[in-house]
This record gives C-alpha cells, sequence and structure tokens, in this order.
C-alpha cells in the first residue's frame, strides 16, 4: 500500500487537516516529517518522524524512506526531483503535480530566480494560500488516491 510522505515543516494546517482526513476516509499510511512535533490525530494510520534540525535533514529522511508509488507533498523542488528518481510521486500544497515532464524545467526557473533575487531584484512571492488553493490541493489528491487504489 502506498503511503503519503509530507514534508511538514512548511506545510500549511489546512493542508495538513485535508490529509488527515483522507488518511482516515481512504485507510493510507501518512507520514508527518519535520523537525519539530506537529499536533495531528492519533491514528494508527498517522505518524510523526521528528529529525534533528538542519539544512535538508527532514529531506533527507524523506527520500531515504520513500519507495516507488508514495505520494511526497513538498514545495521543494529538489526533494520532488529526488523522489521522483526513486519512482514516487511528488505534489505542491497547492495540488501541482510535480512530473518528471515538468521538473527539470521548475528547477530551472527556481535557480533563475534565485539569481534574480540575489542581485536585487523583487520578484514576490506566492498568492496567498485561500480557498482556491485549498480545493486545488483537496481535488488533486483525491484524484492521486483515486488511481492508487
Amino acid at each position: 500500500m502506498a503511503t503519503i510522505w509530507v514534508d511538514a515543516d512548511a506545510c500549511p494546517t489546512v493542508v495538513r487537516d485535508i490529509l488527515f482526513k483522507a488518511s482516515e476516509r481512504t485507510q493510507t499510511p501518512l507520514v508527518l516529517v519535520a523537525n519539530h512535533a506537529l499536533p495531528h490525530p492519533k491514528s494508527p494510520l498517522i505518524r510523526m518522524r521528528q529529525v534533528p534540525g538542519g539544512f535538508d535533514v527532514a529531506d533527507d529522511e524523506i527520500v531515504s524512506l520513500v519507495e516507488a508509488g508514495d505520494l511526497v507533498i513538498t514545495g521543494d523542488l529538489p526533494l520532488a526531483s529526488e523522489v521522483l528518481e526513486k519512482g514516487a510521486f511528488a505534489m505542491s500544497s497547492r495540488g501541482d503535480a510535480h512530473t518528471p515532464d515538468n521538473i527539470r524545467a521548475r528547477l530551472n526557473m527556481r535557480d533563475f530566480m534565485e539569481t534574480m533575487r540575489s542581485s536585487g531584484v523583487h520578484t514576490g512571492g506566492p498568492n496567498a494560500f485561500g480557498q482556491r488553493e485549498r480545493q486545488a490541493f483537496a481535488n488533486a489528491l483525491d484524484r492521486w488516491l483515486a488511481k492508487s487504489k
């Protein structure tokens, strides 16, 4: 059975709540990985893996444990790229699927934007997380869950 892994340090609470409900509804194992304890329902399906603080420690933990067919929820593009190489699926907390077809272009854009920011250009950030983003995530998660069963 596939497991859902969550790069939970930066995952919005509303997304975690959607994941908790979906895990219980579909009986899908869910693992939160973060460098600090996060509240989660008491359930044999939902676990919290607390890792030490440090650069990419949670990412490295996910990469070491994820298996082909699992789903990783992350906004971290290098992590998404690594789990895709292992045959897992990756999705942002906004419901955007990271795929072998789009990950390289997204990494290139990320690097370009970082270069722009480091040269003093203000690039702004993502739009606020609202009802539209919440619904997009829930819909994308439901599609993945339906395919994975």
